[in-house]
C-alpha cells in the first residue's frame, strides 16, 4: 500500500503544476492583448468639413478652432473603438461657414485683371521729340564788296577820269584801266561808275559819294 500512495502524491503535484502553468499563461495572454498600452501615438483630432465649391466665388479656409472643438478623439485600442455614427458632430461640421477674399485656385476666372499704366514722358523728352523746324534753302553767298570808293569825276580832252579811294590812297582811272591789279573800270558816268572784280567775276555799280 505504501508504493501506491507515493505515486498518488506525485500525480497530484504534477496536476497542480500543470494547472498553475495554464493559469499563468492565461493571465499573460490577457495582460498583453487587452490591457497593454499601444506603442503608436494617438492621431490628432480630426474634423470633417464639406468639400470646397468650384464656382467662380473664391474658396475660403475652414476655421480649425471651431471644427476642432466639435470633433472627438478617436480611440486607438480595440476596447476604445466606437463604430457608432454620431450625427451631431457631422451637423456641426456642415454648419461651418466659409469666409475670405482670397483667390480660388480651382477657378481660372477668379484672378483680378492686371492693369498696366503707360508711363508719362517728362516735358524735356517731349520737347526733344518735337519735329525740327524746316531748313530754308539758301543760295550761294553774296560776292565780296569792291573795296573802292568813287568820290569824284573829271573830263579832260573829252575823256572822263574817275577818282577812286582805297584806304588813304587815291587812284585816277579811266574806262578800261585796272586798279590794284584786280578791279577793272568798265564805264564812268557823272554820278556812278561800273567796276568789275576780275577775281570773282563780280560787277558792281559804285555811287558818287556826297561831298
Amino acid at each position: 500500500m505504501k508504493p501506491s500512495s507515493a505515486a498518488s502524491e506525485e500525480r497530484k503535484k504534477m496536476l497542480a503544476v500543470a494547472a498553475f502553468v495554464v493559469i499563468a499563461s492565461a493571465l499573460v495572454y490577457f495582460e498583453y492583448f487587452y490591457t497593454s498600452t499601444p506603442t503608436t501615438p494617438a492621431p490628432a483630432e480630426v474634423a470633417t468639413a464639406p468639400a470646397a465649391s468650384t464656382g467662380s466665388s473664391p474658396a475660403a479656409a475652414v476655421n480649425p478652432t471651431s471644427a476642432a472643438k466639435s470633433a472627438k478623439t478617436v480611440g486607438t485600442t480595440s476596447a476604445a473603438l466606437d463604430p457608432t455614427l454620431h450625427m451631431e458632430a457631422m451637423l456641426v461640421s456642415e454648419s461651418v461657414e466659409y469666409a475670405g477674399s482670397g483667390r480660388n485656385i480651382f477657378s481660372p476666372n477668379s484672378a483680378p485683371p492686371v492693369v498696366i499704366q503707360k508711363p508719362i514722358a517728362p516735358a524735356r523728352i517731349q520737347a526733344t521729340l518735337a519735329p525740327p523746324a524746316p531748313v530754308m534753302a539758301q543760295g550761294p553767298p553774296p560776292p565780296p564788296p569792291i573795296d573802292l570808293k568813287f568820290f569824284g569825276v573829271e573830263t579832260s580832252n573829252g575823256k572822263r577820269m574817275a577818282f577812286l579811294l582805297h584806304g588813304d590812297i587815291v587812284y585816277v582811272a579811266s574806262a578800261g584801266d585796272v586798279v590794284l591789279r584786280r578791279y577793272r573800270v568798265i564805264s564812268i558816268d557823272a554820278k556812278t561808275i561800273d567796276v568789275e572784280d576780275m577775281q570773282s567775276n563780280n560787277k558792281q555799280t559804285l555811287p558818287l559819294l556826297a561831298n
